[in-house]
C-alpha cells in the first residue's frame, strides 16, 4: 500500500504488477486525508480540520461533513487492505489519528533518503539516493485537495524541500565532474522558479563548465532584469559571485567541456579540443544499431472524418516528434520540450483505438526509430495487462537480449527510459485503466511521442504528466454517413440516403456501432438500409442487432460497466429506467432516494467513465444506447451480467 501527496493525493493498493488506484472522492475528503498524511502518528482535531478545509466561514454542519469523509475514508481504506499493512484511522474524541508505518508514505521515504545522501563526500551514492528521492514526485505536492492558507502553506514548504534536493543532486554531479548532468537537473527547476537566486547561480556555474559561456551569461542577465522589474532589487550574493566567477575564468570553475562554443580551440596545453558531436549525431550513433519496432496494428478499414482531432493530436506531439528550426524541439536554454502526451477520451464504441492507430501510420516518418503498441486491457473484461508484460514486450521489441531484461517493474520502467531517451519513437497504450497503470510505461525521451487511450478520464495523468486530454465525440450526421459508404459501397448508401442518416442516429454515431450495422448490411446483401433501420427502432432489439460475434456496444458498455461500484451502478440502473435524456443532482438523488452529496460524487464519476456526459453545470446526458443497455434491454439475450445496469430486472 502506497500514500502519496507529493502530486496528486492518492493511495495505491494491490500487488506491485497489477496496482489499482483506490477513489478517494471529492477534494475535501483527499484534503482530510491529506492533513492526517502530513502529520502520521499524530492526532489532528476536528478544529485543525475545519481550518484547512473551509477557507471562509465554514458550514453549520462543518463537523457533520468531517465525520462523513472520515467514515468514507475508513471504509476505502479497508477495502484496498488498510488492515493488513498496519494501517488504522482512529478517533480520538475531537481529533482524528492515522496510525501508518512511515514507510508507507512519500514523504518519508523522501526524507530518510536526501538525509542519507551526502552530495560531497560520497557524491556517487548520493546521485541515487538523491534521483530516487526526486523520482517519487509527480508534480506539484497536495495536487486535488482545497486551496486554502493551510494547505498552500504545507505545499511550499515541500516544494523547498524538493527544491533543496535537486541542488544537492547538482552538487554530487559536481563532484564527480558530471556538468551536463548538473545543468539537466537545475535547468526545469530554474525555468518553474526564475527568482530563486541560488538555483540560478548554481545553474550559471553548471552550463559553463560544461562549456556554454553564453548560456550562463544570458541566465544571469535575465536573472537581474526579472529582479529589478518585479522586486526592485539587484542580484544578492551568490549569483554575483557566480557571475564574476565565470568573468575570471576562475580555475575551479575548470573551464569549457566541450560543445559548440569549444569546438576547435585551443585547450589549457594548446592543443585544439575536438569538438563534440552534434545532437542529431548522438541521436544517430545511439540507434545505427538498433531495431525499429513495428508494433501498430494494421490501419482501421474505412477510417473516415476526424480532421480536427488528427490535426490536434499533430499539434500536441510536434514538439517532440519533429524538431524545430535550429535543430531542437522547442523551449528554452537549448533543451527541447518533454515527450508530448496525448491522452485521448472517450465513450465506449467512439473509435479512439482506431483513432490513434490511424495518426500513428499516417505519421510513421516523423517516428524512424519505430512505433511500439500496448493493449492495456483496461476495459476488457477480464485482468488488466500488468505493467511489468508490457515492458518486457517492449524492451525485446528494443532489442533487450530476454536474459537482460530486469525482474522488477521499477528497473525495468528505467531500462526502457533509458533505451527510449535519444530515439524518435511513438508510443500508444491503448485501453489505459488508471494512470498507475501507464507511468511506468511512458518513454520520458524529449524525441518520443505517447498516446493513451481510455475510457476515463485519467485526470491523474494530466496532473502529474502534463498528458493533453483530447475528447474524441460521436461522429456527426455526414461522417457517419460517409463511415457506412466507405464500409458497404457508396452505392449502397446512396440508393437510400435518409435511411444512413436514420442509421447513424440509431447508432448514436457510434463508430462501433456503425462497424456492427454495416456487419448485419454486408451478411446480408439484398437488405437495404430501410430494412435494418426499420428493425433498429425497436429498442428490445436494437442491442443485440448492434453486436457482431464477440463485440458490439452492448460488450463494450458492460465492460464499463464492470468498473463501477454497486452503488455507481445501481444510480445508472435507477437513471436509466427514470429520466428521458437528462438530469442534474437533485432528480437524480430523488430517483434514488440516496444524499445528494454522494450523488453528486456518483455522478461524476459515471461522466468520467463517460455513461454520462456533462453537458452544462450539473445538467448530465445519457446517450440512447447507454440508456438502453442501463435498462435492461439488450441484456435478454446473453448480453448481460449479474448485478450490472444490463441485467434484466425480475420480471422482464
Amino acid at each position: 500500500m502506497d500514500f502519496s501527496v507529493l502530486g496528486p493525493v492518492t493511495v495505491i493498493a494491490g500487488p506491485p504488477a497489477a496496482p489499482i488506484e483506490l477513489p478517494l472522492g471529492p477534494a475535501k475528503r483527499r484534503s482530510v486525508l491529506a492533513m492526517l498524511l502530513l502529520r502520521p502518528n499524530a492526532t489532528v482535531s476536528v478544529e485543525q480540520l475545519i481550518t484547512s478545509l473551509w477557507e471562509d466561514e465554514p458550514p453549520a454542519h462543518a463537523r457533520t461533513v468531517i465525520q462523513g469523509h472520515v467514515s468514507r475514508l475508513r471504509a476505502v481504506l479497508a477495502e484496498g487492505g488498510a488492515e493488513d499493512h498496519g494501517v488504522e484511522l482512529a478517533t480520538h474524541s475531537s481529533a482524528y489519528l492515522l496510525r501508518i508505518p512511515e514507510s508507507l508514505i512519500d514523504t518519508q521515504r523522501f526524507d530518510q533518503l536526501t538525509a542519507q545522501a551526502s552530495p560531497e563526500s560520497a557524491p556517487g551514492e548520493a546521485v541515487r539516493l538523491l534521483r530516487q528521492a526526486l523520482g517519487l514526485w509527480r508534480g506539484p505536492a497536495l495536487t486535488g485537495t482545497v486551496a486554502s492558507p493551510p494547505f498552500a502553506a504545507a505545499a511550499h514548504a515541500l516544494e523547498e524541500r524538493r527544491l533543496s534536493a535537486v541542488e544537492a543532486l547538482a552538487r554530487a554531479h559536481k563532484a564527480l565532474g558530471e556538468h551536463e548532468e548538473a545543468v539537466r537537473a537545475l535547468h526545469p527547476a530554474a525555468v518553474a522558479n526564475p527568482l530563486r537566486e541560488g538555483l540560478i547561480a548554481a545553474l550559471m556555474l553548471a552550463l559553463y563548465r560544461s562549456g556554454r559561456q553564453s548560456d550562463a551569461f544570458a541566465w544571469f542577465h535575465r536573472t537581474r532584469q526579472l529582479l529589478d522589474d518585479d522586486l526592485g532589487v539587484d542580484p544578492g550574493q551568490r549569483l554575483s559571485a557566480a557571475y564574476q566567477e565565470i568573468l575570471r575564468a576562475a580555475p575551479e570553475a575548470d573551464g569549457p567541456q566541450g560543445g559548440a562554443e569549444s569546438a576547435g580551440a585551443p585547450g589549457p596545453s594548446g592543443q585544439p579540443v575536438p569538438s563534440a558531436p552534434s545532437h542529431q549525431q548522438s541521436m544517430a550513433a545511439a540507434s545505427a544499431a538498433a531495431p525499429v519496432p513495428e508494433l501498430l496494428p494494421r490501419p482501421p478499414a474505412g477510417f473516415h472524418g476526424r480532421g480536427a482531432e488528427l490535426a490536434e493530436l499533430t499539434r500536441l506531439t510536434q514538439g517532440s516528434a519533429e524538431p524545430a528550426q535550429g535543430g531542437a524541439a522547442g523551449g528554452s536554454g537549448g533543451y527541447p520540450q518533454e515527450g508530448g502526451i496525448a491522452l485521448l477520451t472517450g465513450p465506449a464504441g467512439v473509435g479512439k483505438t482506431g483513432l490513434a492507430v490511424h495518426w500513428g501510420h499516417a505519421q510513421a516518418a516523423a517516428f524512424p526509430d519505430g512505433r511500439l503498441f500496448a493493449d492495456l486491457r483496461g476495459f476488457s473484461g477480464g485482468e488488466a495487462t500488468v505493467p511489468a508484460e508490457v515492458l518486457r514486450e517492449f524492451l525485446l521489441a528494443l532489442g533487450t537480449p530476454a536474459e537482460q531484461i530486469p525482474t522488477s517493474t521499477e528497473a525495468a520502467s528505467a531500462l526502457y527510459r533509458s533505451l527510449a531517451a535519444r530515439r524518435r519513437l511513438l508510443v500508444v497504450l491503448d485501453n489505459a485503466g488508471s494512470s498507475a497503470q501507464v507511468r511506468p510505461l511512458l518513454p520520458g525521451g524529449p524525441h518520443c511521442a505517447t498516446l493513451v487511450t481510455s475510457r476515463s478520464r485519467l485526470d491523474g495523468l494530466i496532473a502529474t504528466d502534463a498528458a493533453r486530454p483530447v475528447r474524441l465525440h460521436a461522429l456527426g450526421t455526414e461522417d457517419g454517413a460517409a463511415l457506412l459508404g466507405a464500409l458497404l459501397g457508396p452505392a449502397r448508401v446512396a440508393e437510400d440516403p435518409e435511411a444512413a442518416r436514420e442509421l447513424v442516429a440509431l447508432c448514436d454515431g457510434l463508430p462501433l456501432a456503425l462497424r456492427a450495422a454495416s456487419a448485419q448490411l454486408m451478411a446480408r446483401p439484398r437488405w437495404r438500409l430501410a430494412r435494418l433501420a426499420t428493425a433498429l427502432r425497436d429498442e428490445r432489439r436494437r442491442l443485440a442487432l448492434l453486436s457482431a460475434e464477440d463485440t458490439g456496444v452492448a460488450a463494450a458498455l458492460r465492460n464499463s460497466v464492470a468498473r463501477l461500484s454497486a452503488d455507481d451502478a445501481q444510480l445508472l440502473r435507477a437513471l436509466g429506467t427514470g429520466f428521458a435524456r437528462e438530469v442534474n443532482t437533485a432528480e437524480a438523488a430523488a430517483l434514488s432516494g440516496a444524499d445528494p452529496e454522494l450523488i453528486q460524487d456518483s455522478l461524476e464519476r459515471l461522466a468520467e467513465m463517460h455513461l454520462l456526459d456533462e453537458e452544462a453545470t450539473n445538467r448530465y446526458v445519457m446517450s440512447d444506447l447507454v440508456k438502453l443497455f442501463a435498462q435492461g434491454d439488450g441484456s435478454r439475450r446473453g448480453e448481460g451480467s449479474g448485478g450490472a445496469p444490463g441485467e434484466p430486472s425480475q420480471g422482464a
